[in-house]
């Protein structure tokens, strides 16, 4: 598939989800004891990447609440990440737009999220001017918000010091892996292979620039987004938060966008305020750990429960790629 060809994600709904009756029957007998009532009806959700349980339950005495139900035998990681979240729950402040934890239990096997409902849709895609700018608003307004006192949410730098080397460890393959890589981005990849040592220095930049104080989502997409009847923005799905640079969330979203029609991330970028001040040196270096993040997860074997997941991650790495080279 050239670069060219990639003009929209896989489906967003890319995890293998559980219903109701698939969990074992202790799991349904907890969630109902933690909600106060038993389960009368569910709504399952139908966007995100992650596997295991996730559904809108309606309470018999006519409450509902969102629950996130997930063990290893779904994916290995995503316990790790459901305890990430609950976490992140309690270092958000009220103001952040975010669905507020309820409840949340840990046997050791089954972790077990309920949050409050909120009541909206997903970005229309392609993406209207007047959703993307109200995301882009909702994104910059973090940068004003500080996690409650004695939070552990990690610093971006520690927290993406692994994953922006994705060009190192891209030299280290062998030649036919990486002229397959080269073959499949078409135009961008002969540009990455010619300046592959320019995409390496910049990588190495990027931790640096990721520093600072501002709240970070961390994976902020269209199915990671709720828009409610006021209009409202609301940012879900929290694990990977963290603390960093005020802008980076916009920046990490916007290949999504372009993706999902949303326009060329350049003019996105510098057309709202949370990108006032940032040098495109900075940017450049960002976009390049980034992209070697992309393109170097795509290569690797799917992750148990998520088969789309790598295609996804080749997309944005392709327009990640071109959003880079754009810049130079």
């Amino acid at each position: 598939m050239s670069a060219d060809e990639v003009i929209a994600l896989p489906p967003a709904f890319s995890g293998q989800r559980l219903d109701w009756r698939d969990l074992p029957r202790h799991v349904r007998s907890r969630i109902s004891e933690l909600a106060g009532a038993q389960v009368s009806a569910e709504t399952s959700a139908t966007s995100g990447f992650s596997p295991g349980f996730a559904a809108v339950l309606e309470i018999a005495d006519g409450r509902g609440v969102f629950v996130k139900a997930v063990s290893a035998e779904q994916n290995p990681v995503s316990p790790h990440l459901a305890r990430a979240e609950v976490r992140v729950a309690a270092a958000l402040p009220p103001q952040v737009p975010a669905p507020r934890l309820l409840w949340s239990d840990d046997d050791g096997d089954w972790v077990l999220l309920g949050f409050e409902v909120v009541h909206g849709r997903s970005p229309e895609l392609p993406w209207r001017p007047t959703d993307l700018d109200a995301v882009a608003d909702a994104v910059g307004a973090l940068a004003d918000v500080e996690p409650l006192p004695g939070h552990d949410l990690p610093r971006t730098d520690d927290q993406l010091a692994d994953d922006f080397t994705g060009w190192r460890h891209m030299a280290e393959l062998d030649e036919p892996t990486r002229e397959g890589v080269v073959a499949r981005a078409g135009d961008l990849g002969l540009w990455a292979r010619a300046h592959h040592e320019q995409l390496v220095l910049w990588e190495q930049e990027a931790l640096r620039v990721c520093a600072g104080d501002a709240l970070v989502h961390g994976d902020l997409r269209a199915d990671n987004v709720m828009i409610d009847d006021q209009h409202r923005v609301w940012l879900i799905d929290w694990p990977h938060a963290s603390i960093g640079a005020p802008w980076l969330d916009w920046a990490f979203m916007l290949p999504s966008v372009a993706l999902q029609g949303g326009g060329d991330p350049v003019t996105n970028f510098r057309k709202h305020a949370v990108s006032e001040g940032v040098s495109d040196d900075d940017l450049r270096a960002v976009l390049a750990g980034l992209a070697g993040y992309f393109v170097n997860s795509s290569l690797q074997p799917p992750p148990p429960g998520i088969p789309n997941l790598r295609r996804f991650q080749a997309a944005q790495g392709v327009a990640t790629l071109r959003w880079l080279r754009d810049l130079t």
